[in-house]
């Protein structure tokens, strides 16, 4: 299977805590703070690799995560910094947010190599907050939470004409005719079940990308048939290559199929039916009506709306040269800047990841507040000295516990219990 899509979980690492220790020596009165700050947790980047052209890897891993920093020393020895994970993807590969849809980046077109979650800085030792009247500070800084995200990843091939249409009016066959491609080509419907790329080379170092589309077919946008897997893979190109059975081989109606594809291309996107078109009417070559010509009507009805229609055969080669080459001209006709999904999430969108924490009221009418998180905090934290308490009024707030205590319906003088600790609150 042809993999374009997949849903990962990516983890920075979190900033090491910074440490409390005093430096203790022989013959060394008064030796002060020496705890050592944090390191700084890992990044989580995202980098292009040529050799790949599926997201296929991301079906077996699913979670990754960088390596948190390491806590600082004694001896003001710093803590060692996390790990950064690298995760490779093909070119063309866009990264969103899972929850919101928003385009966290777009790897391609020279975007090679983008850092999506910074791992947190580390915590400072209490070496840094000596002064001359708070010469034993017995509190440390925490290092930051980590961020984490679920992420999408959608596999956009880069190309500059989409070529699409009904199943087996021939793409495949145009395709490894005009370029090197090699795709499967037999006579049933879906025989193409991946998009295929090939390079058109014409004269004097012109030339274009052309992917072929697997064949899209009414209800594609909401999913009926393959359309809705690969219908993504056209939104990069400027130009579209409309290609019909002219010579209604499986007895449908050319115009009618044109009409029927550009309305799912609007269903999924109005941009891409906006964009310019060309009709190649294929299969020319065993063409038997008499009484009127096919290709006259599609010219017809389509010209007049400014579609070039171009009669051609994709077996013997009749009409491609024509039809190569207006589509150059009308590529070099277009603003040259390749197709680039714009970043519309930004960091301070993304979510720490937190650790848990309760609040209950006990038969006593006590606020109990308890969780991993209240328990770690109070383990660096002095509260018998100014600053102790003043950074751990800070936790209260930066942390939203004093707003949720108040949505629990606390009142001025109401009493807070944390682990060993008590306290009447007050605003």
């Amino acid at each position: 299977m042809f993999a374009d899509r997949a849903k990962i979980y990516i983890r920075a690492g979190k900033g090491g805590d910074g440490h409390v220790s005093f430096r203790r020596e022989l013959f060394v009165p008064n030796g002060g703070p020496d705890g050592g700050n944090g390191g700084k947790g890992g990044d989580v980047i995202f980098e292009v690799d040529e050799g790949l052209n599926t997201l296929t890897d991301f079906r077996h891993k699913r979670k990754y995560c960088a390596v948190d920093g390491q806590q600082g020393g004694k001896k003001k020895c710093h803590g060692a910094d996390g790990q950064d994970i690298i995760i490779k993807v093909p070119a063309g590969t866009v990264i969103k947010d899972e929850k919101t849809g928003k385009v966290i980046t777009d790897m391609s077109n020279g975007n090679n190599r983008e850092i999506i979650l910074k791992g947190g800085k580390g915590g400072l030792g209490n070496m840094n907050f000596a002064t001359p009247t708070m010469q034993a500070p017995k509190y440390a800084q925490p290092g930051q939470p980590s961020k984490e995200l679920e992420v999408t990843l959608e596999l956009k091939v880069i190309a500059d004409v989409g070529l699409v249409g009904f199943p087996n009016v021939g793409k495949s066959t145009l395709l490894s005719r005009v370029t090197n491609a090699k795709p499967k080509i037999a006579n049933y419907h879906f025989t193409t079940l991946n998009p295929n790329l090939g390079v058109v080379d014409l004269t004097e170092g012109k030339g274009f990308v052309i992917a072929d589309i697997p064949g899209l077919i009414e209800g594609a946008s909401q999913g009926i048939g393959l359309g809705h897997e690969f219908l993504r893979h056209i939104e990069r190109t400027k130009v579209i290559i409309h290609m019909v059975d002219a010579a209604s081989t499986e007895g449908r109606d050319p115009i009618e199929d044109i009409y029927t594809i550009n309305q799912e291309l609007s269903n999924y996107n109005e941009q891409i039916a906006m964009r310019p078109q060309v009709i190649a009417a294929n299969k020319i070559d065993v063409i038997y009506s008499e009484d009127e010509d096919p290709v006259q009507k599609l010219r017809d009805e389509f010209e007049p709306k400014g579609i070039k229609v171009f009669a051609i055969s994709a077996v013997s080669g009749k009409g491609l040269k024509e039809l190569l080459f207006y589509v150059n001209e009308l590529l070099e006709s277009l603003d040259p800047e390749p197709i680039i999904f714009e970043k519309e999430f930004f960091e301070e969108e993304i979510r720490l990841a937190d650790e848990p924490y309760t609040i209950e009221i006990d038969e006593d009418g006590i606020y109990v507040v308890e969780g991993p998180k209240i328990d770690k905090m109070l383990g660096y934290t002095n509260l018998e000295s100014e600053k102790g308490f003043a950074f751990f009024q800070r936790f209260l707030k930066d942390n939203g516990i004093l707003d949720e205590l108040e949505k629990a319906g606390i009142e001025e003088g109401d009493t807070v219990r944390m682990y060993g600790l008590e306290f009447d609150y007050y605003k």
